[in-house]
C-alpha cells in the first residue's frame, strides 16, 4: 500500500471512531400512543331491585315501572342510548356492576363516600331520609324508645349503613333483622315480629300513604342522603352523557314532572 493511501485510511478510521464515541445512540422505538378513552355505551343495562316501589317495581301486568324507571328512560332517550332494565340481587349490586353484568345502578342508590371508592356517580338528583316506621298506636315515639326492640331493614340498603353508624343506639336493640326487600320487613311489622322498620323515606312514605291507618312515622330519622346513578370508574363517557341528560331534565322541568307523577311533589334536588 502506498504511504499516502495508508495515511488516508488511518485518518478515516480515526474519524469514524471519534464519531462513534461522541454521537449518542438514537432511540428509534417510538413512545406508545396513549390509549383512547372508552366511548360511551350505545346500550345501557340498568341494574335494579324490582321490588322497590315507587322507585322500581313490577305492576299488575308484571312490567317494571317506577320513578327511577321513568327517569332512566327519559335520560337515555336524551343521551341517544338504548336502555334495558335488569333485576339483580341488590345486596350484590357492586359485584354486578364491576363484573359488567350491568352498566349502571339506578334504583334509589345512595351516594356514600365508601361507595365512591368503587363507583362513579352522577350528580345527586334526589334527597332522601332514613325514616322509622312503627305500627299505629305503638309506644315507640322517639329513637331512644327503640332500645330493647327488634328493628328491621333491607339487607344491603342504606338503612343498614345508617344503623351501623349510630352504634350507640343500635347496640341497644334487642335484635336487628335483615330482609331481602322492604315489603317483607313491613309484613313482619304488621305481624308483630318487628317493632320498627328503618327504610328509605321515598319507599316508606309510599307504603304509609297506602295504609295510613296502619302505620306511623316517627319525627326523628337516621339522617339524610343523596341519590345518584352509579357507573363503573372506567365508564366516564357514559356517566357524563347521562349526567348531562339529568341536569337538562332538572332545568326544563321534566324531572319535576316525573316526580309529581310518583310523589305528588317536586322532590328533585336542583
Amino acid at each position: 500500500m502506498k504511504k499516502r493511501t495508508l495515511l488516508a485510511t488511518v485518518a478515516l478510521t480515526a474519524l469514524l471512531a471519534a464519531c462513534g464515541k461522541n454521537e449518542p445512540a438514537s432511540n428509534t422505538a417510538a413512545a406508545p400512543a396513549p390509549a383512547p378513552a372508552p366511548a360511551a355505551a350505545a346500550k345501557l343495562v340498568v341494574g335494579l331491585d324490582d321490588n322497590f316501589p315507587p322507585m322500581g317495581f313490577r305492576d299488575d301486568k308484571n312490567e317494571i315501572v317506577g320513578f327511577d324507571i321513568d327517569m332512566a328512560k327519559e335520560a337515555a332517550k336524551r343521551a341517544g342510548v338504548e336502555v334495558e332494565f335488569k333485576p339483580i340481587d341488590w345486596n350484590a349490586k357492586e359485584a354486578e356492576l364491576l363484573g359488567k353484568r350491568v352498566d349502571a345502578l339506578w334504583n334509589g342508590l345512595t351516594i356514600l363516600e365508601e361507595r365512591k371508592e368503587k363507583i362513579l356517580f352522577t350528580d345527586p338528583y334526589m334527597v332522601n331520609k332514613q325514616i322509622i316506621i312503627v305500627k299505629a298506636g305503638s309506644p315507640i315515639k322517639t329513637k331512644a324508645d327503640m332500645a330493647g326492640k327488634i328493628v328491621g331493614a333491607q339487607e344491603g340498603s342504606s338503612a343498614v349503613t345508617a344503623l351501623e353508624k349510630d352504634k350507640e343506639l343500635s347496640s341497644k336493640f334487642k335484635a336487628t333483622k335483615l330482609f331481602g326487600d322492604n315489603i317483607a320487613a313491613l309484613m313482619d311489622l304488621d305481624a308483630g315480629r318487628l317493632d320498627t322498620v328503618v327504610v328509605d323515606e321515598v319507599v316508606g312514605r309510599y307504603y304509609v300513604n297506602k295504609k295510613p291507618e296502619s302505620y306511623a312515622v316517627l319525627a326523628e330519622d337516621f339522617g339524610t342522603e343523596d341519590y345518584g346513578v352509579g357507573f363503573r370508574k372506567d365508564d366516564e363517557a357514559t356517566r357524563n352523557k347521562i349526567n348531562d341528560a339529568l341536569n337538562a331534565m332538572k332545568k326544563d322541568g321534566k324531572a319535576a314532572e316525573i316526580a309529581n307523577k310518583w310523589f305528588g311533589a317536586d322532590v328533585i334536588k336542583h
